[in-house]
């Protein structure tokens, strides 16, 4: 069973925690200000807009062009800056303390993990019993969310990048340690560390946590596109790629979950060697 966050207003599952802050926090008359690889920015803008609220953006270098054009198309003020999520937060921390805005975390927030509890409780209502709910772990906000909701009555199974393994490395050491923070899908699930509300939740809830290549997460982008037409981005084709590539075996006959987690990205990255534009051109006169 596929849960189909990429469906959400702003692409991804980071809508439902952005409208749980700005929502349950009081918000300043100079609004909100919030660090992000991309995703969390364009929920944060988004809930901005549709709440009246002005909103200012933090995001690094990394983040993808589709990303930076939900930002600006949600009209906040959006500043590029660093290369990696710490630097965009580092900004964005500076930024709260001189003007005052309420800051949105992306991941370590008590009300970003509640917004991520309700894709839980909508699975729980959704599908009979599943042996086992996959999703993919950057900050862990989303992992966070979905296993305090569950407390262990499923089974939640955080999947990794190899080259991005925060929670891996904060389990091995019994604390958010750094992490490496690369791999192509850096600008959702590449943190540095995972979050301090985070860490204690997976350490009592989460099953399994799976590390997964970048080969297959651009494998099981591949498959999402040319099998269900489901564009996904890295980060959100991760925990499929765990699925995909036999990291996480599944006994047979089992009912696994899988959250798609966003699908901020351009098709044209996997929909073959030409761009639409230049296809088109190709074309046989006449053709559909």
């Amino acid at each position: 069973m596929f849960k189909l966050e990429l469906l959400q207003q702003s692409g991804s599952f980071k809508a439902r925690g952005a409208f749980a802050n700005l929502l349950l926090r009081k918000v300043p008359a100079v609004g909100v200000v919030a660090a992000s690889g991309g995703n969390h920015g364009a929920a944060v803008a988004y809930a901005a807009r549709e709440l009246k609220v002005p909103a200012r953006i933090y995001v690094p270098r990394i983040s993808s062009q589709a990303k930076v054009d939900r930002i600006r198309a949600s009209g906040a003020e959006l500043v590029l800056i660093g290369d990696r999520y710490a630097d965009a937060l580092a900004a964005a921390e500076d930024w709260a303390r001189s003007s005052g805005a309420l800051q949105v975390h992306a991941f370590d927030q008590d009300e970003t993990l509640m917004g991520a509890g309700t894709l839980g409780l909508e699975l729980e209502q959704q599908a009979t019993a599943l042996d086992a709910v996959l999703t993919a772990v950057g900050g862990g906000g989303l992992l966070g969310g979905i296993a305090a909701w569950f407390g262990g009555r499923w089974s939640v199974v955080g999947v990794e990048p190899e080259l991005a393994p925060t929670l891996s490395h904060a389990l091995a050491a019994g604390r958010p340690v750094d992490a490496p923070a690369g791999g192509i899908a850096a600008d959702s699930l590449a943190p540095r560390r995972v979050g301090e509300r985070v860490f204690p939740i997976a350490q009592r809830h989460v099953k399994q946590v799976v590390l997964v290549t970048d080969e297959s997460i651009a494998q099981a982008q591949q498959a999402l596109w040319s099998t269900l037409r489901v564009a996904a981005e890295p980060g959100g084709a991760a925990a499929f790629a765990a699925l995909l590539s036999r990291r996480f075996q599944a006994p047979s006959g089992s009912r696994i979950g899988v959250v798609i987690s966003g699908g901020n990205t351009s098709p044209v990255h996997f929909a073959g060697n030409v761009p639409p534009a230049r296809e088109a051109q190709h074309r046989p006169t006449g053709a559909g």
